[in-house]
């Protein structure tokens, strides 16, 4: 087979991009508040990188929180060794 026919299985058609544009804006709070029309997909991916950008953010934020916690508190080994496998989760 060649390169180029390899390429062209590859290929999305424009109905299926519509349709994951579509589910990626349904999972966008902010793109996703009652609103039953179509978004541009350029809009979606913007505001997707956007939600993703703030949600490491908050993960970074919690995370910090948590181990300024974990500093402050007297922890057995054992303790230690059981938030250290229940945030692995």
């Amino acid at each position: 087979m060649s390169s180029q026919g390899s390429r062209a299985s590859n290929k999305m058609t424009d109905d299926e991009l519509d349709a994951l544009i579509l589910k990626l804006q349904t999972l966008l709070p902010q793109l996703n508040q009652g609103r039953n029309g179509r978004v541009s997909a350029t809009k979606v991916v913007n505001e997707t990188c956007s939600y993703i950008r703030r949600l490491q953010k908050e993960v970074d934020d919690l995370s910090e929180r948590l181990a300024q916690r974990l500093a402050s508190m007297d922890i057995t080994s054992f303790d230690d060794e059981i938030l250290r496998n229940l945030l692995q989760q």
